[in-house]
C-alpha cells in the first residue's frame, strides 16, 4: 500500500491526499513532528521536508509536485483525452496554487491588523487570477473535477475554515471563486484527505491568540513565541 508521510496541517501533504482519494486509490499516513523529525525520514527525505510518498514498490518519492506529476501519470487520469496545450495550462494553474500555500499560511498567522491586509492582498493577486480563468463551473475544467481543482482545492478549504470561525472571507468579491469553493467542499474531498482532528490542529496554530484573526481580529497583540508550523521558520513543508 503507498504510505504518506505527512505534517497534520501541511498543505502540500493534503494536495497529494486529495489527490489520493479522488482517483479511490489505498493509502496509510504516518504523522510526524516536524520539530523533532525521525532519523528514518531523514533517511529517505533528501531535502527533510514533507510529504514524502513510499510506492507499493518501496520508492520513497519527494517534493508534492513530483509526487503528485507520479500519481497522475501512474494511474488513471481525473481527465481523459487532454490536449498537450491543456495538459501544460492545468500544471501552471496547479503551480499558481502549490505557490501561494505559504502566502496563505502566512497571512493566516498575521499579528495585526497592517499585516493581515498587506498579506491578504498579495494571496488575493492569485485569487483574482483565477477569477478571471474559471469558467461556468461547477469545477475548473467544467463538470469534471480535475488536478487543477485538487490543488486549489487546498487554498479554498483554509478559506472555508477561517470564514467559518471568524467571518473573514480570503474570498470576497470574487463570486465565481466562491461558487467554485462551495463545489469542491460539497465533494467532501477537502475532509477526507485530512485527519479527523485537522481542523482542531489547524485553529489551534492559525487562530492561536498570537494571530490577529484568532483574537478576534482586535488589535492587542500578545507576545507569544512563534512555535513551528506551515510558512514558519521552523517548517518542513515542501
Amino acid at each position: 500500500m503507498i504510505k504518506i508521510v505527512s505534517f497534520k496541517i501541511c498543505p502540500f501533504v493534503q494536495r497529494v491526499t486529495a489527490l489520493l482519494e479522488v482517483k479511490g486509490l489505498d493509502y496509510q499516513v504516518e504523522f510526524i513532528s516536524l520539530s523533532d523529525k525521525p532519523q528514518w525520514f531523514l533517511d529517505i527525505s533528501p531535502n527533510g521536508q514533507v510529504p514524502v510518498m513510499v510506492t507499493e514498490g518501496g520508492v520513497a518519492l519527494f517534493e508534492s509536485e513530483a509526487i503528485v506529476e507520479c500519481i497522475e501519470e501512474a494511474f488513471a487520469p481525473l481527465q481523459a483525452d487532454v490536449s498537450l496545450e491543456q495538459k501544460a495550462l492545468n500544471r501552471a494553474w496547479s503551480y499558481l496554487a502549490a505557490k501561494n500555500y505559504l502566502v496563505q499560511c502566512g497571512t493566516m498567522r498575521s499579528r495585526d491588523a497592517e499585516t493581515l491586509a498587506e498579506k491578504s492582498a498579495k494571496l488575493g493577486t492569485a485569487f483574482d487570477k483565477i477569477e478571471k480563468a474559471l469558467g461556468d463551473g461547477p469545477f475548473f475544467g467544467g463538470d469534471q473535477i480535475g488536478v487543477v481543482d485538487i490543488a486549489w482545492l487546498v487554498l479554498l478549504h483554509r478559506a472555508q475554515i477561517i470564514k467559518d470561525h471568524t467571518g473573514y472571507d480570503f474570498l470576497e468579491g470574487r463570486p465565481k471563486t466562491q461558487a467554485w469553493q462551495a463545489a469542491i467542499m460539497a465533494t467532501g474531498l477537502a475532509q477526507k484527505a485530512v485527519a479527523e482532528d485537522f481542523e482542531e490542529a489547524f485553529t489551534n496554530f492559525y487562530l492561536a491568540d498570537v494571530t490577529y484573526l484568532g483574537r478576534g481580529m482586535k488589535d492587542e497583540a500578545p507576545h507569544v513565541a512563534a512555535v513551528g508550523g506551515c510558512g514558519t521558520a521552523a517548517s518542513g513543508c515542501c
